[in-house]
């Protein structure tokens, strides 16, 4: 009898505890998404190299790193200036994934990942901001940009250069780690 006792006793403070968990505030309540920093307009222009090798269905698949100047033409909450920098595969299919990092003139930086086309001229792609450091510490976000123009050098001691502009820079941050 002792021992159905302690059983029951178990049970009824289970019970209370799963009721208290479920009763606290914001037990299963999702995290107010943070209000933006602002909002950031601007271009990349970018250099470096590609490497290629064919596939199957006779295109490339590539890796691409690239470098250069970042310039916001407007927004709030981020340098005017960073140097980008950007490494990133091309499937030869169509589709390109890589890391991104721009670093602005006292060293802080701010870290995202990208996805989008081929890189070509007339593509877009999207960054997904994931953190910083300095002041760009709590920043999470996102941008979208296409590239104005992608050239690539010919053969020579010049193959696998590459150059572009990227156009219609836009993005937003936010504080706290919560895009939207």
């Amino acid at each position: 009898m002792n021992q159905g006792r302690r059983r029951v006793g178990r049970v009824v403070a289970a019970g209370l505890v799963l009721t208290l968990l479920r009763s606290s505030p914001g037990a299963h309540a999702a995290p107010a998404p943070s209000p933006p920093a602002g909002s950031f307009a601007g271009t990349w222009s970018a250099a470096g190299r590609r490497q290629q090798v064919g596939t199957e269905s006779g295109g490339a698949a590539a890796i691409v790193e690239v470098s250069g100047a970042v310039v916001l033409t407007s927004g709030e909450g981020l340098s005017r200036g960073f140097r980008g920098e950007a490494i990133g595969f091309d499937d030869g299919q169509g589709l390109s994934v890589g890391r991104c990092l721009w670093t602005d003139e006292k060293g802080d930086r701010l870290f995202s990942r990208l996805q989008g086309e081929s890189v070509q001229t007339g593509r877009r792609f999207v960054g997904t901001i994931t953190g910083g450091t300095g002041r760009y510490a709590d920043l999470v976000g996102e941008y979208s940009f296409t590239w104005q123009y992608v050239v690539a050098a010919g053969a020579g001691d010049d193959a696998g250069a590459i150059q572009g502009r990227a156009v219609g820079l836009e993005g937003r941050i936010y504080r706290g780690g919560n895009a939207r």
